[in-house]
């Protein structure tokens, strides 16, 4: 169960030896992740006026964010990856950036948020730091603003599973927080004064189909986008992750990177 301060330390002593890319090879590359996973699911709330991108690692899904906005913030609780982020964009002005304690999004200004998003990263945050972030999003969001939260759902897998060791030893690799469901995540938009209006759980291996991961969509109770909760478990998101490492292989930029040398070297 990672602590806020494990989270930190593990983060900070990573060597990120690919900028976080090494994190997309379970798709074929960034691109591939963005293009054929991510922005499928988000495409109906981007481009907008203002993103909030929380747990930016060294800004791989920032890259595309950046462009879908006229102001993008990031928040993390890990200093060196905001200091990286800072680097990586300088030549982008519309960024803002902020290191937190991990729960807190003080420093964000009342109904300023149009669309919220945490890739890949609040999956090993556990259950008391969901509900804290969920709690001010009532606050933070325009009042027809949207959330895309991914998370865990390790705590929805009976223990008698999770106990067989070569799961535990998955789970342990992947680090995923052991406390957080997509229901706790439902009850707590409750809470919140937000409506959860759908949940993809996910899995992340072919070996292993127990779905252990959670997209959460979100608005605020009155919203345009608020509607009856919708869930579904994809058992094939895994296959749809392999189905794009394929074609990274035939279509990927980098699969041509060498050619395109060769070429404007003659």
């Amino acid at each position: 169960m990672p602590t806020i301060e494990e989270n930190r330390q593990n983060w900070t002593n990573y060597s990120w030896p690919q900028q976080g890319n090494e994190w997309s090879g379970f798709w074929g590359g960034t691109e591939f992740l963005w293009w054929g996973t991510l922005f499928p699911r988000i495409h109906a709330f981007v481009p907008t006026e203002t993103i909030l991108e929380i747990g930016p690692g060294y800004g791989r899904v920032t890259t595309y964010l950046k462009d879908l906005c006229k102001r993008l913030i990031v928040v993390d609780v890990t200093e060196d990856c905001i200091q990286a982020c800072q680097q990586q964009f300088a030549a982008n002005s519309h960024i803002t950036y902020y290191v937190n304690d991990g729960k807190s999004l003080e420093m964000i200004p009342a109904e300023s948020i149009d669309f919220v998003i945490s890739h890949d990263s609040l999956v090993h945050a556990e259950r008391d730091v969901i509900e804290a972030y969920l709690s001010q999003m009532s606050r933070i969001l325009k009042p027809n603003g949207v959330g895309f939260l991914q998370h865990s759902h390790v705590g929805a897998i009976p223990p008698l599973f999770r106990s067989v060791p070569p799961l535990r030893k998955r789970l342990a690799r992947i680090w995923r927080a052991e406390s957080m469901t997509a229901r706790l995540f439902q009850q707590y938009c409750e809470k919140a004064d937000l409506q959860c209006v759908s949940q993809e759980i996910i899995n992340r291996a072919t070996k292993y189909p127990l779905p252990h991961d959670c997209f959460s969509l979100f608005a605020r109770k009155h919203s345009v986008w608020a509607r009856p909760n919708r869930v579904f478990t994809n058992v094939l998101f895994s296959y749809e992750a392999l189905y794009l490492t394929k074609l990274a292989s035939l279509y990927a930029a980098s699969s041509f990177e060498e050619r395109y040398r060769l070429l404007h070297l003659q």
